[in-house]
């Protein structure tokens, strides 16, 4: 499959990678192929991976991942077009941190979220909210003390979600699905959290593991 990494961060540089190793041909979507941030991602990338506009990615993706910074995710969103991305999956990874503030904060929450605004762009899109509640450096295989770590997902078409959890799954998580996407209002807020135990602990490398869970 194709996989669109709209994005040229670590996180969809990370991501992108992991569908390389799962067999997939990635597709990164950036403002300008040809520009330094595209040749940067490439080169971290490594082979497996090509740059194009975020519309190209869209269309050519089978689904698609977004991985933008906050400030330019709606940009990002509009670029790759809502009729590029209908009836696809679009992989939510984004967070709504506000780093202008003092420490970085939450930039909307608790009523709303970011997965919901971007649904709401993306109305025939089916947003599933994943791998936001870690470093981006652990979203693939993570090998941590005390074993797989518990990633949540959110969203509201049941297929979709499915998707994701067989990727996670490949990936080397515990899989945990909170129900429909208004669940990214517990989940943005949750990366806030591991974002201030990194910061008073000057730890990096840490990720939340879900404890006493319900037999099946």
């Amino acid at each position: 499959m194709q996989v669109a990494i709209l994005g040229t961060g670590t996180v969809g540089q990370h991501l992108a990678k992991g569908f390389i190793g799962l067999g997939h041909q990635v597709i990164v979507g950036t403002r300008d192929p040809h520009g330094e941030s595209g040749r940067k991602a490439l080169a971290a990338i490594g082979p497996g991976a090509r740059a194009a506009s975020f519309a190209e990615a869209a269309r050519a993706g089978d689904f698609a991942v977004l991985s933008t910074a906050w400030e330019g995710t709606e940009a990002a969103v509009r670029l790759a077009g809502a009729a590029h991305l209908a009836g696809k999956l679009l992989i939510d990874a984004t967070n709504p941190l506000d780093f202008t503030r003092v420490g970085g904060e939450l930039a909307l929450g608790y009523t709303t979220s970011r997965a919901e605004q971007i649904q709401g762009w993306l109305p025939q899109a089916k947003v599933v909210k994943a791998f936001n509640i870690v470093t981006a450096t652990h979203m693939v295989n993570p090998q941590l003390a005390g074993g797989p770590p518990t990633m949540f997902i959110a969203g509201n078409d049941a297929q979709a979600k499915q998707q994701v959890l067989d990727i996670l799954a490949k990936f080397g998580w515990d899989l945990i699905d909170i129900g429909a996407l208004d669940g990214a209002r517990v989940l943005e807020p949750l990366a806030m959290l591991w974002i201030r135990y990194a910061r008073q602990n000057n730890h990096w490398t840490h990720a939340f593991k879900l404890l006493g869970l319900k037999s099946a």
